[in-house]
Parts: structure tokens; C-alpha cells; sequence
């Protein structure tokens, strides 16, 4: 059963407008009853409430205290005792009911150590991640390129390469994915979605010269400890 394999970890600040979207989905992936759900919450809004409402009956949650999404996703994976573990972010959608056994499923199969899927998003920025897996493709020799919304990890691999830097303010989910070797890192094919509210806010410019910036600093840690801005 997907609950002896697999334990999910979320980090969130102040989602209450999405985590019940992202969660309601979550609850209705197959074979998911029983599931650890730790969310590693940092909120003064509703994201609590929200959490705690036994909206989720098929999911085993609890809340820890998070902090930066790095430092939280840590303090989550300290609590894991499975040989998985999911990272998803608080704004992802997984409208495919069958997304997390066929990851799971695959990363077994394929002895991977990192494996991720195809991000979507609705309206203007809709065209963005169809290119940015372009991008990823094209770079993937040089190491892998993943997101944060969805990371599933072979377990003790993710404690051997020392997890998540909890120094870092920016990408730090693809600073953790360039230190796995692209030939145990997989793009399964199946669509999830998210919001575009980071493009609408920092703009679309920004995004990509961050992410090529990224990119091309891989190997210098101090990028990733400076935020550039990011939260703002």
C-alpha cells in the first residue's frame, strides 16, 4: 500500500485560499488512505483552520512549524520512516487521480532517485512550462532541473546528498534536483497543475533570467542563499 511507502511533505505560508484545492485533490488520488501528510506550516491566515477541517478523511495528517520552503521541507522529511517521499507545494493540483501511485510506482520500478512531472497553468502564462520543459531538456545532460511543487525522492538517496540547503532563500528545489545524476532522474508523463500568480507578480522576464541564472550559478552555493528578490 502507497502508506507504507510513501510520506508527503508540504510546506505552506498562508494558503488558505489554495491548500483546500490542493489537498481536496490530494484526498482523492487512488490508494491514498492512510497516506503521512506532514505540513510544515509557517501561516497567520486561515491555512490552519483549513488543514484541521476533516475535509481529508483519507489522509493521516499532522502540522509542523515550518519556515523557507527548504528548512521546512527538512523539518518534514526528519519525521519520514518510509523509503519515499513526495514534496509538493500548497499550490499544486493534481487533477489526475492516478498521479501519485503511477509515480510511485515508476520511481520502484526504475530505481530513480528523483522523479517529477509536467507542470500546467491556466490562462496568459499557460505557454510557459511547455517551453521550460524545452529548457530542462535541452540542459538535462548537465544535470537535472526540477521544481518543488513536485519532487518525489528516493529516500536515503535525499539523506545521502544532505537534503534541502537550509541556507537557501531562492531555488532551492533546483539546487537540491542538479545534485542528482541525470541518469536516475525521470519526467513521468503525467500533467499538474498550479497557478501562474508567481509570473503575474514578478513578471515573466524575471522568472526566466532566474531561471537561467540558476542554471548557470549551479555550482556557486552563495547564489542560492541570496533571495534576489524573490519573496517580495
Amino acid at each position: 500500500m502507497i502508506k507504507d511507502l510513501l510520506t508527503i511533505v508540504i510546506p505552506s505560508k498562508n494558503e488558505g485560499e489554495l491548500i483546500d484545492v490542493t489537498l481536496g485533490y490530494l484526498n482523492r488520488q487512488y490508494d491514498i488512505i492512510g497516506t503521512r501528510v506532514i505540513i510544515a506550516d509557517c501561516s497567520d491566515d486561515s491555512t490552519r483552520d483549513i488543514i484541521n477541517s476533516g475535509l481529508y478523511p483519507k489522509l493521516n495528517i499532522e502540522i509542523i512549524d515550518g519556515g523557507l520552503p527548504g528548512f521546512a521541507r527538512n523539518k518534514g522529511a526528519e519525521l519520514c520512516t518510509t523509503p519515499y517521499i513526495l514534496f509538493l507545494d500548497a499550490d499544486i493540483f493534481l487533477r489526475d487521480l492516478n498521479t501519485v501511485k503511477t509515480a510511485v510506482n515508476f520511481i520502484i520500478d526504475s530505481c530513480a532517485h528523483l522523479v517529477t512531472c509536467k507542470f500546467r497553468c491556466k490562462g496568459f502564462y499557460s505557454f510557459v512550462y511547455p517551453i521550460f520543459e524545452l529548457l530542462r531538456d535541452f540542459y538535462v545532460d548537465h544535470g537535472p532541473c526540477a521544481m518543488g511543487g513536485f519532487m518525489l525522492f528516493d529516500k536515503e538517496k535525499f539523506d545521502k546528498i544532505g537534503g534541502f540547503n537550509n541556507d537557501d532563500k531562492f531555488a532551492e528545489d533546483f539546487h537540491i534536483s542538479s545534485k542528482i545524476s541525470p541518469s536516475y532522474f525521470y519526467v513521468i508523463n503525467k500533467k499538474i497543475y498550479t497557478t501562474d500568480r508567481r509570473f503575474k507578480k514578478k513578471g515573466l522576464f524575471y522568472m526566466v533570467k532566474m531561471a537561467v541564472l540558476s542554471m548557470i550559478n549551479k555550482n556557486n552555493p552563495e547564489f542560492f542563499k541570496n533571495d534576489h528578490n524573490y519573496w517580495v
